[in-house]
């Protein structure tokens, strides 16, 4: 445990498995405290237990739904004490093809969920406790919102949204709260599951260090900016690739 961070809290959202759940592990791993979100109960449950149960606890609800934001700063308060982390981990990605044949109340649920949504969790915890004591947000974003991504284009603008956020937020909530987000390439999840399945070796190859992602990768990239080894950092994007930019493309 890192003393510098010990009794420091996270809310980190859709955090029952994959990376979420990779950036809660990491941040109880150094001594924090955690309260997770999805829309799971039972997975929600399984999580917490993995975690620990004097470490972390869980509200189950829709992301995007005002009063679930509410409920889970609440909560986290009513547990912890205060919320000294947010990582919007939440998202989705319901629809492959082309943005010319997207369906606009797709791409609505698509931006509510990924974009509206951490920009509500954002003033909860900012009101509850962020805007006297300060603290660290991390956004989720994607390399799909740094550049063109065939057939994923509604969550690619989604994610851009999700750079902008945190640069709107970084510059609003300064000097009291850092705001920084990360962009993963694919990350071995089942929420990117058909991004390689039955192909990962060759999905892999496109990648310079040779191997695609895992949740544990972002966990450590979260812990980072969250730490006070960051604390002159806000406003940035840091993108965790494996090296794929490098070919000028996503795999």
């Amino acid at each position: 445990m890192t003393a510098e961070l010990s009794g420091k809290v996270a809310l980190v959202t859709g955090a029952s498995r994959g990376i979420g759940y990779g950036i809660a592990e990491a941040l109880v791993a150094r001594g924090d405290r955690v309260c997770i979100t999805g829309r799971g109960e039972d997975a929600l449950k399984e999580a917490v237990e993995k975690l620990g149960s004097d470490r972390a606890i869980y509200v189950a609800g829709k992301a995007h739904d005002e009063a679930h934001q509410a409920a889970a700063v609440e909560r986290t308060m009513e547990a912890f004490g205060r919320v000294d982390f947010l990582v919007n981990n939440a998202g989705t990605n319901p629809v492959f093809g082309p943005i010319a044949e997207l369906d606009l109340n797709v791409a609505r649920k698509v931006f509510e969920t990924n974009v509206v949504s951490a920009l509500g969790f954002a003033q909860q915890t900012w009101k509850a406790w962020q805007s006297e004591n300060g603290g660290a947000i991390v956004n989720i974003a994607s390399v799909a919102g740094v550049s063109a991504s065939p057939f994923i284009g509604a969550y690619g603008m989604s994610k851009a949204a999700m750079v902008n956020l945190t640069l709107q937020l970084a510059h609003e909530f300064a000097p009291k709260v850092r705001v920084n987000s990360i962009a993963p390439a694919v990350v071995k999840t089942k929420f990117a599951q058909a991004l390689y399945e039955g192909r990962e070796a060759e999905a892999a190859a496109a990648y310079p260090l040779g191997r695609l992602g895992v949740p544990e990768d972002i966990g450590g990239a979260a812990a980072f900016l969250t730490s006070a080894q960051s604390d002159w950092i806000t406003g940035q994007t840091l993108v965790v690739d494996g090296g794929i930019f490098l070919n000028a493309g996503v795999a």
